[in-house]
């Protein structure tokens, strides 16, 4: 494993790659930890930030053009995009089961799901992970 293919990677894949890193850290530790304290809030607007960071990068990074300088993932993003800010609001108006479903299936789809996907091969993730 090296980070060299990802530090030497042009931007915004290495702030898009490191924001996706602390957003899953962050995530597990909010999926894990008791909910509705002040740790819990300071850390969710921390991973809504990251996750936002991830989506609107995602639009510059283009390796794979189906539609295009689009990809299936971009329809991803924008999903994020809507749903994130709208899981926030759920917390906020205490629509606990909605908030904890939206950010269940945004941590497992978005972050784990397409995390898999960047382990492909000729992917730069895959470099790093399992080497040139």
């Amino acid at each position: 494993m090296s980070l060299g293919p990802l530090l030497s990677a042009s931007p915004p894949i290495p702030w898009h790659a490191f924001a996706a890193f602390a957003a899953l850290a962050i995530g597990g530790a909010q999926l894990a930890l008791p909910k509705g304290t002040v740790r819990h809030r300071v850390l969710g607007y921390t991973c809504v930030a990251l996750m936002l960071v991830i989506a609107i990068s995602s639009f510059w990074i283009q390796q794979i053009r189906l539609v295009a300088p689009f990809s299936p993932i971009h329809l991803l993003s924008i999903l994020v995009l809507v749903t994130m800010p709208l899981a926030a609001w759920y917390a906020h108006s205490h629509k606990v089961t909605a908030h904890r479903g939206a950010m269940i299936k945004l941590y497992l789809f978005a972050l784990v799901g397409a995390g898999i996907f960047t382990l492909l091969p000729g992917r730069i993730m895959h470099a790093v992970v399992f080497g040139q």
